[in-house]
């Protein structure tokens, strides 16, 4: 077929790693491919050509691996989602989804989501008002709980802040106006643990701790990651978050309380899987790719039926 001899783009402005797996996991498709950052692309409406214009691709890719959506300013960001749903729009394979990228990437709607489907969640707030987040900050302490302080949109652990009645409320430019509060869930042992769980096509394929050197357990921010059995419950619980916020493939985080409840933290859409690759005995870019190309394929017959 004509359209599979076109390249795959690998949307991500900084390949590393990450990148070279996913050329290779292509390669053995006998798929080529390509890197593509978001900021490079043009839309041109009312032309006599092709509206989405991707420097480096003389036609339009037939696939998009989204490896990295990067951020920047909220129009920027809607701007670069927008290339993305036109893509989707128009038939083409986008992976994950440009749905499922926003569903998880907005953490207030992430967790209400996630809520709302009955799953476990840190009991949060949401709020524009000062006083408003300052008085939940003074009753929960009063309670004797802890905080977590996060940005809307972020990853990494970058920008995250444990807050309490000594250190008050952090403003800064990173949280845009609106306070995103979780209660602070207090582990076993008091360790620095949370376990990352890959979940593909719906399923739960491997499961990791990770054991940080403070309260964030992040590999970006120095946590060390250790093999675990993935029982049903983990899996189960990652599956269940998968399935609401419909999306292809995620790095599912939970985290287990002192009374040995799972809590699901973070469902992430873009995740890094290097961590998660030296303690597991598969290929996870493969693993990723044959669903990729399986989706692929799910699409060109849909618009073959359609035809």
């Amino acid at each position: 077929m004509d359209e599979l001899q076109r390249k795959v783009a690998i949307v991500t402005d900084d390949p590393g790693w990450h990148g070279r797996q996913l050329v290779a996991a292509l390669k053995d498709h006998g798929l080529d491919s390509q890197y593509l950052s978001l900021t490079d692309c043009t839309i041109e409406i009312g032309g006599n050509g092709q509206e989405l214009h991707f420097p480096g691709f003389e036609q339009i890719p037939f696939a998009f691996f989204i490896r990295g959506v990067p951020g920047g300013t909220l129009e920027q960001v809607i701007f670069r989602l927008d290339i993305l749903h036109a893509l989707h729009d128009s038939g083409i394979t986008v992976y994950n989804t440009p749905r499922a990228i926003e569903r998880t990437v907005d953490k207030p709607l992430t967790s209400l989501l996630l809520s709302r489907a009955g799953l476990p969640t840190p009991t949060t707030w949401i709020c524009e008002s000062i006083d408003k987040a300052e008085a939940i900050l003074d009753k929960e302490t009063r309670d004797g709980h802890k905080l977590v302080l996060k940005p809307l949109f972020g990853s990494q652990g970058i920008g995250v802040h444990l807050v309490d009645k000594q250190s008050g409320l952090i403003h800064d430019e990173n949280f845009a106006g609106i306070y995103y509060l979780q209660r602070f869930i207090e582990r076993k042992n008091n360790e620095f643990t949370d376990i990352r769980v890959l979940v593909i096509d719906g399923i739960a394929k491997a499961a990791m701790l990770r054991r940080g050197v403070d309260w964030i357990t992040n590999r970006a921010q120095g946590a060390s990651c250790e093999a675990i059995k993935l029982d049903a419950n983990i899996a189960t619980l990652a599956e269940s978050a998968c399935k609401v916020l419909d999306i292809d493939y995620a790095g599912v985080d939970l985290m287990q309380d002192k009374q040995g409840q799972f809590y699901i933290i973070e469902v992430n859409s873009i995740p890094a899987w290097y961590g998660l690759q030296n303690v597991v005995d598969f290929n996870i870019a493969s693993c990723l790719i044959d669903s990729f190309v399986k989706r692929i394929a799910d699409y060109n017959q849909l618009k073959v039926c359609s035809n």
